[in-house]
């Protein structure tokens, strides 16, 4: 009977240090280790990220490490929210009636800065019935990272998070650059052109589109609304597109469903998972709904959204993730030296004489995004390697050859 309580336990041990191990939900978010400051000289970007079998919570001040502002009419300030939120690790398809997206944060970008969907908090004559679109109505106030503050201070974003990562990299399937509120994870713009995983990379493309209406007198499903409920007619002052309402889902028009995503394989779900993407054009603008649709896949985590949300209280057990002690030791190294390390401006890199020819070298952020590249590095030449426009953080350089790899951690500080 002991042994096979001994058993029993250790199965259960086994179970739950499985279940805890660090997955993307765990390792996608970009934290700040340094110190670094952003807007008004507060901490930027995500602090903390502590992590259970079954949660994630995700401490951030809602201010990003990249600048921020002006923003055209708009008298807000963005403040540091002091946001914990609460992230499924194990997030569930709601088979039920779907969760519409609320006003406010309906996810957080691996930045620690709150996700919003399109719309703002205003309808035609507060009918709630042609909701407007904030990307129309409000653009002319985004910043050039397309972020504004909301009359909370609350920095955000509607649409494509462009500075977050490179969205007009259309040679690999974009990074994941958030989680919505129901777990699952926010992609860039560019996906596999099919869902296993097969058929190259191609633009992820909206299954909406603009209706063919120059009346405002049926909803979006066509459904015949009572003369009290029109609409403005389409004008130069009421454009098509002004309101959600002005854009209609067609099935398989596009390769996204109704929430603006898809079950697929991704890099970082090889078995594939429900996934959403950002939606732009060509030209990389944003494409309606943007982000997250009208309403969420899956089941919404509780006390993330509506008022006075986004501070979850840890009351279990957690462990503190920590990117700089995520970088996996290669089995065979490529002997070399780099200097300073923290660096402010330029990093100086050599390799041993009895190093392979023809060495690759890479540095990529915390999101695996590779910032600077350099071939055909020799054995026992000093590489000068400017890192002044980069923001201060962590890095990671990667050298390879034929044979060998080494990776690491950079720091730039300033």
């Amino acid at each position: 009977m002991k042994l096979l309580i001994a058993f029993l336990l250790l199965v259960c041990c086994l179970v739950c240090s499985a279940s805890a191990q660090v997955t993307p939900e765990v390792s996608s978010w970009v934290i700040n280790e340094t110190g670094a400051k952003g807007y008004a000289g507060i901490a930027s970007n995500v602090q903390v990220v502590q992590y259970s079998a079954d949660w994630v919570y995700v401490s951030c001040t809602c201010i990003p490490g990249y600048d921020i502002g002006p923003w055209q009419g708009n008298p807000n300030t963005p403040a540091n929210q002091n946001f914990v939120f609460k992230i499924t690790r194990k997030p569930t398809k709601n088979t039920g009636t779907a969760t519409g997206t609320p006003l406010g944060h309906i996810g957080v970008w691996s930045n620690g800065v709150s996700m919003f969907n399109a719309l703002d908090a205003r309808s035609y004559n507060n009918q709630n019935i042609w909701h407007q679109n904030a990307i129309v109505v409000e653009g002319a106030s985004f910043d050039a990272c397309l972020g504004h503050p909301a009359p909370n201070g609350e920095y955000h974003h509607h649409l494509n998070p462009r500075c977050l990562y490179n969205d007009a990299d259309n040679s690999k399937h974009s990074p994941i650059i958030g989680y919505a509120f129901d777990g699952y994870p926010m992609y860039g713009a560019y996906g596999f052109a099919n869902s296993d995983g097969t058929g190259g990379i191609t633009r992820m493309l909206s299954s909406y589109r603009q209706r063919a209406i120059t009346k405002r007198t049926t909803d979006a499903n066509g459904t015949a609304l009572s003369a009290a409920q029109y609409g403005p007619d389409v004008s130069a002052q009421y454009p098509i597109g002004y309101y959600s309402e002005d854009h209609e889902y067609v099935k398989d028009l596009g390769n996204l469903d109704e929430h603006n995503g898809r079950f697929c394989v991704t890099p970082e779900y090889p078995q594939g998972t429900y996934a959403y993407f950002i939606t732009i054009d060509q030209s990389l603008n944003g494409v309606y709904p943007y982000t997250v649709g009208a309403t969420y896949y899956g089941n919404v985590v509780g006390g993330n959204t509506g008022p006075q949300s986004g501070h979850a209280t840890i009351s279990e057990s957690v462990t503190a993730f920590h990117p700089s002690n995520d970088v996996r030791t290669p089995s065979a190294t490529i002997a070399h030296s780099l200097y300073p390390n923290p660096a402010s401006s330029t990093l100086y890199l050599s390799m041993d004489a009895t190093s392979e020819s023809n060495a690759r070298l890479e540095i990529a952020n915390s999101l695996g995004q590779v910032l600077q590249r350099m071939n055909y590095l020799q054995p026992s030449i000093t590489y000068t390697l400017d890192v002044s426009a980069l923001p201060n953080g962590i890095y990671f350089l990667t050298l390879s050859t034929a044979t060998n790899s080494s990776v690491e951690k950079i720091i730039v500080s300033r």
